[in-house]
C-alpha cells in the first residue's frame, strides 16, 4: 500500500550525517525506541534524511551501505545534499577536485579506497593526480551506491512541512524553487522572517543545538565533529527532538 503524504502521522527527519555510520546506527536505535515507547504504527511513520551522507566523517561508504537497505523501522525517503552534488561533480570533472578536497572529500575517497587517498595526499595536487583519484573512486563505488545517489530527491513537501537540505529562496513558491538553492542557500534564507506558509525543515548550516524559528527548523548539529546527530520528530503541529 502506498500512503498519501497526509497519511504519515509521524515524520522522523535526520540532519547531516557526513560519514558517521556509528551515529547513524545509534539514531536507528533511537527511532526504534521512540516508536516502541511513544506508540504508533511504523506503517504510518516516515523517516527522511536531509542529505550530506558523504565527506568529512570517517565512513562515507558505511553510511551509504546502510542507507541503500533502509535501516529504519519505517518507510524511508532520502534527500540530496550539496556534498552529493560535489561528489558527482568530482567524478564527472576531476578538475573540481581541489574544491571537493577542501570540503572534506578526501574522507570519502579514503573510505572507498585508502590507497588512492594516500596517493592523493602525497601528490603535488596536479590535474593528473585528481583525475587518477576520480578514476579510483569511480571504480570503488558499488553500483547500488550509485543508484541510491541517483535516486535522491531535492525536496519533499509533507503538508505543513517542507523538507530540503539547505533551505529555500524567500518569495519564491515552493514548486518553483531552484535545486541549487535547495542544496546550497544560506544567508538569504537564514535571515528571512517571512512566513513561508509551511515550516521548512533543513540542515546544511551547522548549529550547536537544533534551531527553531517561526518559519524553519535547522537540525544540522555538525555530527561529524560533535558526535551529535539530530532528528526532529514531527507530529501534526508539534515537534520534539532525538539525538545521539
Amino acid at each position: 500500500m502506498t500512503l498519501a503524504r497526509n497519511d504519515y502521522r509521524r515524520i522522523y527527519a535526520i540532519g547531516d550525517i557526513h560519514g558517521r555510520s556509528d551515529l547513524l546506527d545509534r539514531m536507528v536505535g533511537e527511532i526504534e525506541r521512540d516508536l516502541d515507547g511513544v506508540g504508533g504504527s511504523a506503517e504510518h511513520a516516515l523517516t527522511v534524511t536531509l542529505g550530506d551522507y558523504l565527506d568529512r566523517g570517517p565512513d562515507s561508504r558505511g553510511v551509504l551501505e546502510r542507507l541503500v537497505r533502509n535501516p529504519f523501522p519505517t518507510r524511508y525517503i532520502a534527500l540530496k545534499g550539496n556534498h552529493q552534488e560535489l561528489f558527482e561533480s568530482f567524478l564527472r570533472e576531476p578538475a573540481a577536485g581541489r574544491h571537493w578536497q577542501q570540503l572534506g572529500g578526501l574522507a570519502t575517497l579514503r573510505s572507498y579506497d585508502p590507497a588512492a587517498a594516500a596517493r592523493l595526499e602525497s601528490s603535488s595536487g596536479a590535474a593528473a593526480d585528481f583525475a587518477a583519484a576520480a578514476a579510483a573512486l569511480c571504480a570503488a563505488v558499488p553500483s547500488e551506491h550509485r543508484r541510491f545517489l541517483a535516486s535522491l530527491r531535492p525536496a519533499l513537501d509533507l503538508g505543513g512541512y517542507f523538507l530540503c537540505h539547505a533551505g529555500i529562496r524567500p518569495g519564491i513558491a515552493f514548486e518553483q524553487q531552484n535545486q541549487q538553492d535547495l542544496l546550497w542557500i544560506r544567508e538569504e534564507f537564514l535571515v528571512s522572517d517571512l512566513d513561508f506558509g509551511k515550516i521548512v525543515v533543513h540542515g546544511h548550516t551547522p548549529v550547536q543545538h537544533p534551531e527553531v524559528r517561526p518559519n524553519r527548523i535547522n537540525i544540522d548539529t555538525a555530527a561529524f565533529a560533535t558526535g551529535r546527530l539530530t532528528c526532529v520528530v514531527l507530529e501534526g503541529a508539534s515537534h520534539r527532538f532525538l539525538a545521539t
